[in-house]
């Protein structure tokens, strides 16, 4: 395949919300930045391949070898991101484009050798999981702290906006993974909350509410 090739195939993957939807020529165009007409000429080729169902007029899906091959790309992302923030110290809104890069190399034992030096991690440094080598991802039931009512308490367990701008802010603001956020108050008119952060008050917009993922105690 070539690099082109994965990137579709995994763009397919993240628009059809990792679960086979129908994803349609439009969205894959506005998500590669290209011309519908090029995704048309790129969906014969991967369907020609064995990687995608492609109908006319009926979106796009991945066959079971193309979400494989999804997987295996995003498990290599997700790995090297890791790698970048645990070994390598960068921030993590430095990870993402470095990653797409790296994304793309094919040893498969080298990745390998990757996971088990790094521990054999779950998540990245956003808090998405890594699949397995067998495609296997293990689920976390999270909500946006923006669907919490008042009084609830969770912990920060990944972000929905993965932009630099965003990430940089969290880390301004001393918001992280792992953090305890307890719901104060939210404002009726503009949708904005107040906050704890390890205890610590901060108030927040809606847009930031919109993009925090928290995993509630059972």
């Amino acid at each position: 395949m070539t690099l082109s090739e994965e990137d579709y195939v995994k763009a397919i993957y993240h628009l059809g919300k990792e679960q086979s939807a129908p994803v349609s020529t439009n969205a894959i165009a506005d998500q590669m930045s290209t011309k519908p007409s090029s995704v048309t000429d790129m969906m014969i080729k991967l369907a020609e391949k064995g990687l995608v169902n492609h109908k006319k007029y009926q979106g796009v899906t991945l066959t079971d070898h193309g979400k494989a091959i999804a997987l295996s790309i995003v498990r290599k992302h997700r790995l090297w991101e890791v790698f970048l923030v645990d070994k390598l110290h960068f921030s993590w809104d430095e990870v993402h484009e470095v990653a797409e890069q790296l994304e793309h190399i094919k040893s498969e034992k080298l990745i390998n050798h990757l996971d088990k030096y790094l521990g054999f991690p779950e998540v990245d440094p956003h808090g998405d999981p890594i699949p397995s080598k067998k495609g296997e991802m293990k689920k976390t039931v999270k909500k946006l702290l923006i669907e919490l009512p008042a009084k609830s308490i969770g912990i920060c367990v990944g972000v929905k906006d993965t932009s630099q701008a965003f990430l940089r802010f969290l880390d301004k603001n001393g918001i992280a993974l792992g953090d305890t956020i307890s719901v104060l108050d939210r404002e009726e008119f503009d949708g904005s909350m107040q906050i704890a952060i390890n205890g610590i008050e901060i108030h927040i917009s809606q847009q930031i509410a919109a993009n925090l993922f928290l995993k509630i105690p059972e």
